[in-house]
């Protein structure tokens, strides 16, 4: 479901202006890195503001793109990385449309915002995609509930880049305190599960890249 965003890169994340609340995000990296799951903060626009070790080593394979980078915007990542399929299984159904879903409940609430105006520039240019946005989604938000726009707890599927993980689910972890809250921003932990998945393909043998237009989860619907 990735394509080429024709999107800019990303403004650079603004700076808290407070002494006090840099600190803390420098104590809160500290403390992001002594976690041993791949754990990240984000804030209102999925800008990633902190990550730690294990977030690298669960994506630090992905190759380079102008705007979707999963340590700039990990909504970006979801929905316009071509390498994203290769980190989150079942890419289409378990990881795009929930993104898509939250990033409709981010568009009823500031859709007035250019970075979140950005993202709908893009979708539009997938016809796909697009089709998907506009008649397929509200179906699958019908049909899910509540739970289309909840990431907190949530398990889905991993494709983890090292062997002694493999194939495998993660539970979607939400846990933030409110000084991290009132900075607009969430933290996510992607808890590694100890069942394994059965590999979707041949162990060594490197995913295909996915290219423009290949939405299979939601068609559009027919004239």
């Amino acid at each position: 479901m990735a394509f080429q965003a024709g999107g800019q890169r990303p403004e650079p994340r603004p700076v808290p202006e407070s002494p006090e609340a840099r600190a803390y995000l420098q104590d809160y990296a500290a403390l992001l890195e002594a976690v041993s799951f791949p754990s990240f903060v984000v804030d209102n626009r999925w800008d990633v503001v902190l990550t730690n070790s294990a977030f690298t080593s669960l994506f630090g394979g992905v190759g380079p793109h102008p705007t979707a980078m999963p340590h700039d915007n990990f909504l970006r990542f979801v929905l316009f990385h071509p390498d994203a399929g290769s980190v989150l299984g079942e890419h289409e159904s378990r990881w795009c449309l929930p993104m898509l879903a939250h990033f409709e409940a981010a568009m009823e609430r500031r859709g007035h915002d250019p970075a979140l105006q950005a993202v709908r520039r893009d979708i539009a240019q997938d016809p796909i995609m697009e089709a998907a946005y506009r008649h397929g989604l509200p179906h699958w938000i019908r049909a899910v509930g509540d739970a289309a726009v909840v990431s907190d707890g949530a398990v889905r599927p991993l494709l983890h880049p090292d062997p002694r993980w493999g194939a495998t689910d993660c539970r979607i972890i939400e846990e933030t305190p409110a000084t991290l809250r009132d900075l607009g921003c969430t933290r996510l932990t992607l808890v590694l599960r100890e069942t394994r998945r059965p590999p979707s393909a041949p162990r060594g043998r490197p995913r295909p890249r996915r290219a423009a237009s290949h939405l299979s989860v939601v068609t559009a619907p027919e004239a």
